[in-house]
């Protein structure tokens, strides 16, 4: 999915994993769009996210999630 939003920015949507995940990614989890305020390292690859709503979640390296990621105009 590829979508415009004002100030010239593209929204698209792609697939992350712990090593791909950053800050500000949008991921819909039950339905709930849930941006990624924070992330920390753990061992073995795994990543630990922190929610703008203040909710945690763990992924490992297997783990594959969609996320909405904002792209700036040239």
């Amino acid at each position: 999915m590829k979508g415009r939003v004002p100030g010239d920015a593209l929204v698209v949507n792609i697939e992350v994993t712990s090593t791909t995940v950053q800050r500000g990614g949008i991921i819909d989890l039950g339905g709930r769009a849930c941006r990624v305020r924070d992330l920390f390292q753990l061992p073995q690859g795994a990543k630990q996210l922190i929610f703008e709503s203040g909710k945690l979640l763990t992924i490992h390296t297997w783990t594959r999630l969609a996320v909405l990621r904002t792209l700036r105009g040239r």
